[in-house]
């Protein structure tokens, strides 16, 4: 099997893109890539934080290209709703974000609405597995952006009847705190990818 670890157009090596910073654009990329670098399905997809999104909607949208989803301390597709919504972010943060976020970062974070709406109207394969890693420690000083992003972490889950939701004593980053609950999540959604499989062909 082969893996591939790659950054979103305008992250890391990678160029940055003139088209929009939605996630329907986001997935269009990465197929476009997964088919120049001749890498055919199905996909064991693996996304931390935005990414995760993006993994959602890309799973929901070729679901038949997909044999297992992982996300990792994954951004829900209602992030930005309610609580979440930057406009009701405290000021010290909105400053924080505007000083410190790339160009890319802040056109992805203007179309993420738009993004968890491109994936809440698409319906779920429940053929997918799906793992959820979560982060224990990742919310900080309580507030009502904290409590509300609490709830939002504990139900992604719940977007995914069957969805194996394992909670990880880690903050947000849990790829560089906690690397081997991510290792053990991918080898665990291969297993499950294979005996899914396994099964369709034994029906």
């Amino acid at each position: 099997s082969q893996a591939l670890a790659y950054n979103r157009a305008g992250y890391g090596r990678s160029d940055a893109s003139t088209g929009p910073r939605d996630g329907a654009h986001v997935v269009q990329e990465l197929r476009a890539l997964l088919q120049a670098r001749q890498l055919p399905p199905p996909y064991v997809l693996v996304g931390h934080s935005l990414g995760g999104l993006y993994m959602q909607l890309f799973a929901r949208q070729h679901p038949g290209e997909v044999a297992a989803l992982v996300l990792v301390d994954s951004t829900h597709p209602d992030q930005v709703k309610g609580a979440g919504n930057p406009d009701q972010w405290p000021t010290w943060l909105k400053v924080a974000f505007r000083w410190t976020t790339s160009d890319t970062a802040k056109q992805e974070l203007a179309a993420l609405d738009a993004t968890g709406n491109q994936v809440s109207r698409l319906p779920v394969d429940p053929s997918v597995p799906v793992f959820v890693l979560s982060a224990l420690r990742a919310t900080g000083v309580p507030s009502a952006l904290a409590d509300d992003a609490s709830r939002k972490r504990a139900g992604i889950a719940h977007l995914y009847p069957g969805a194996v939701q394992v909670w990880v004593d880690s903050g947000h980053g849990i790829p560089l705190e906690k690397p081997e609950a991510v290792v053990g999540a991918i080898r665990a959604a291969v297993r499950a990818a294979g005996a899914s499989r396994n099964a369709a062909g034994a029906q």
